[in-house]
């Protein structure tokens, strides 16, 4: 019985049976964006929580959720470390890090800092996330983001994407 089984199966699905989609694709989950409230995220300005300038930003995450704070074209870096951070306060369950992804020649590689990440209920911190680029490795573009591991509110402030000497 097992021996025809599989191959029947897979007949049935490719014939588009159980909820394909018109490219007989089948679909695993239809999410309804009738309305912001089904992406379970809010983003803001807050002009009290701050530590410079006239706002935050005010992030407050239903679910595990990656925000863009911000790109940077044009590096044109080599042989340094480049170092994104920001600071951040929070009232979270679970975490929140900055995550940096760096375009390399014709790659895109990223750094996380997930050692150095907010949990919690806290005030006001700097994170940070480095990349190291050795000679030879020529950084053109930056991706710069906040990532939320939980649920809860982050306020970020003062992000700065900076370069240091290797050492």
């Amino acid at each position: 019985m097992r021996r025809w089984f599989v191959p029947l199966l897979c007949v049935i699905l490719s014939l588009g049976v159980g909820g394909a989609v018109a490219d007989d694709s089948l679909v695993l989950q239809r999410f309804g964006l009738d309305d912001t409230a089904s992406l379970a995220l809010k983003i803001a300005s807050d002009t009290v929580q701050k530590v410079e300038g006239k706002a935050s930003l005010k992030i407050t995450a239903g679910r595990p959720t990656t925000v863009g704070i911000g790109e940077v074209d044009g590096l044109d870096v080599e042989a340094a470390k480049l170092v994104f951070s920001a600071r951040v306060k929070t009232e979270l369950e679970g975490e929140a890090y900055l995550e940096m992804w760096v375009q390399v020649g014709g790659g895109n590689y990223f750094s996380k800092g997930l050692n150095n990440a907010a949990k919690g209920k806290g005030d006001w911190k700097t994170i940070q996330t480095p990349f190291f680029l050795q000679k030879g490795q020529r950084a053109q573009k930056a991706v710069l983001n906040l990532v939320i591991n939980g649920k809860g509110t982050v306020w970020i402030d003062d992000a700065v994407l900076a370069r240091a000497p290797l050492k």
